[in-house]
């Protein structure tokens, strides 16, 4: 028998673009309440219960409110929500984050999808901490551009409707109380908050995601290769993986990174980039926001948690 696949919230963003990369697929059944009950409770809760794999693409309340109306055993969830980012019993959807880590998505019951913006952070540091290289408490700072799609359907209408009016660079999260800061502190392994400074582009998806370091504040400073070979030989050793590491090399700019180049992809390209006179190094993740970042993801730890 197929396994039964049920996306409660399917008609946003993330649920579509999840709904799309399933379509034509053989090798599972999926659900959906009928749109004369799909502000139905009861229906969602039927239909919560006879998943295989119950995902979840609603805010963060919604999703608490779906979990607990599973009332059987076998369900299974992944939530693309905030809601159980760092709860306890859930696993945290970053397949390729450690050697171990696409092993516990496998086995696990609940499993939290991560966020777009802490994934290309968590991809490039957490390994260096792993490795020695940077301590955990050494203060993170991380910026970025993301397409609109991030900010849900309003930002999209928003965005849509001024056209080439819409601001090209918008920075946000100005108050520095980012939802997704911990979970980039958890997973990165870090002892104090990091700083987010997030922006949006004027383009629909795709994502850059930089954290700049002044290594000169440490006691052992390492250099851009040492920095380059951690993260590299860290991906070197996952299998099955989506995330590939650039060649290190000098150069004053990448014509090819660019923030839309892995849209519709479960793909993620890290590089890193230092100067060791100057004892600064810059390391840099591009990504799909609803790829890599969301629906990618998500159907990623499916098949994990299928065995497909």
């Amino acid at each position: 028998m197929k396994p039964k696949v049920f996306i409660d919230g399917e008609h946003g963003t993330t649920g579509l673009q999840i709904r799309t990369r399933l379509a034509g697929r053989d090798d599972l059944t999926v659900l959906s309440v009928p749109v004369e009950r799909r502000k139905d409770q009861a229906a969602r809760a039927e239909f919560l219960n006879a998943a295989d794999i119950a995902i979840l693409c609603l805010p963060d309340d919604a999703a608490r409110e779906s979990v607990s109306l599973i009332a059987n055993d076998q369900t299974r969830v992944i939530d693309a929500s905030t809601a159980h980012r760092v709860a306890e019993g859930w696993a945290y959807g970053f397949p390729e984050m450690d050697r171990k880590q696409a092993a516990a998505v496998s086995a696990a019951k609940r499993v939290a999808n991560p966020g777009c913006w802490p994934q290309g952070p968590i991809a490039v540091v957490r390994p260096l901490i792993s490795a020695g290289l940077l301590p955990a408490d050494y203060p993170i700072t991380m910026n970025g551009i993301s397409g609109y799609s991030g900010g849900g359907r309003a930002m999209v209408e928003d965005y849509v409707g001024k056209g080439e009016d819409a601001p090209e660079f918008l920075p946000y999260g100005l108050t520095f109380q980012h939802k997704h800061v911990p979970e980039l502190k958890t997973y990165a392994k870090l002892q104090r908050d990091p700083l987010m400074q997030p922006a949006v582009g004027n383009f629909a998806q795709g994502m850059i995601t930089v954290v700049p370091l002044q290594l000169a504040t440490l006691e052992r400073v390492p250099t851009g290769a040492e920095l380059h070979a951690a993260i590299a030989d860290h991906y070197a050793g996952i299998e099955n993986g989506f995330v590939e590491v650039a060649p290190f090399v000098a150069t004053e700019r990448v014509p090819d990174i660019n923030p839309e180049q892995y849209n519709d992809t479960n793909r993620m390209k890290l590089y890193v980039f230092a100067n060791d006179k100057r004892a600064q190094a810059l390391l840099l993740a591009v990504y799909d926001n609803l790829g890599k970042g969301a629906s990618g993801a998500a159907v990623q730890n499916m098949d994990l948690m299928l065995g497909l």
